[in-house]
């Protein structure tokens, strides 16, 4: 039986996704717990030197660019080493998505930051695990920022030292021209998830992505109501570029930046939930122009 070629490629592409990973809340509460196991991870300590060999060991698994975007972070300490890791998965037609999020912690005593820096690692790191192998139209990346916490009080300097370092370096080489949108997550692992409607995030970038949430029966977890945010989206909205953050600030007030935001305080059900809204709104991004 003849079988023409675009058949034949047509079938195997469908077998391709159909075998595709589907984002798992589980999962990425899994490799959450593997991140908080290392102990406190703030820049300069043992841990996160570990955590980082952890992630680039996961992403060189799934076939996609790694790059690794090392800096010195002039901090109140001195100079700091510090490193972005970003995963991109290549398409086609010349724009492209960021998805983003820090993987370091505040530099506190027994601080473990399973919210606030371990929800943000597992989510991506499963996000990059299912993104592997689905045919992209825009470049997508993946993007650890380092640095996000302040080394001593937070300020316009001594904060998102790796969201400011490559906002510059992507205005320099002309990525954020490329880029439709940037959506960052961070703390949005903790139970009775409730985001924060960011009035810093671009308006349009803001409705999309809340709009899928509502489509997706998850408008609970998405309230349209709360005030400004600073973190690691604001450095490329200064930019141009349309960015939003996703960010549970409320509901894990009473253990942020405390020896009790632990694993115990997280639920896979929340990274299930902004999983599903973070892969449909890349989707709907991929559909714009």
């Amino acid at each position: 039986m003849y079988r023409s070629p675009f058949v034949i490629v047509l079938t195997l592409g469908l077998s391709f996704i159909a075998s595709a990973k589907s984002f798992s809340g589980a999962d990425a509460f899994a490799l959450t717990r593997q991140a908080v196991a290392l102990g406190p991870r703030p820049d300069g300590s043992p841990a996160i030197t570990k955590l980082r060999a952890m992630i680039r060991q996961h992403l060189s698994t799934l076939g996609c660019e790694v790059i690794s975007d090392k800096f010195t972070a002039q901090t109140p300490d001195g100079p700091l080493p510090m490193e972005n890791i970003i995963a991109r998965f290549p398409g086609k037609s010349g724009r492209a998505i960021a998805i983003t999020g820090h993987y370091d912690t505040k530099k506190m005593a027994s601080f473990v930051g399973a919210n606030d820096g371990g929800s943000s690692t597992g989510m991506l790191l499963e996000l990059a695990s299912a993104l592997q192998g689905r045919p992209r139209i825009d470049d997508v990346y993946v993007v650890f920022f380092d640095g996000e916490e302040a080394i001593h009080d937070w300020s316009d300097t001594d904060s998102l030292y790796g969201s400011r370092h490559l906002a510059a370096k992507w205005t320099a080489d002309g990525t954020n021209r490329r880029l439709k949108a940037l959506i960052n997550v961070d703390m949005t692992g903790d139970k009775n998830l409730r985001l924060t409607w960011d009035q810093n995030s671009a308006p349009s970038l803001r409705s999309l992505v809340w709009d899928v949430a509502d489509s997706l029966g998850y408008s609970a977890a998405f309230p349209r109501q709360g005030g400004a945010i600073e973190d690691d989206h604001m450095p490329f909205l200064s930019a141009g570029v349309r960015a939003v953050d996703l960010i549970d600030f409320d509901s894990q007030s009473t253990f942020w930046h405390t020896p009790r935001d632990t694993m115990d305080k997280l639920d896979p059900h929340s990274f299930e939930v902004i999983g599903a809204v973070v892969m449909k709104s890349i989707d709907e991004l991929e559909q714009q122009k």
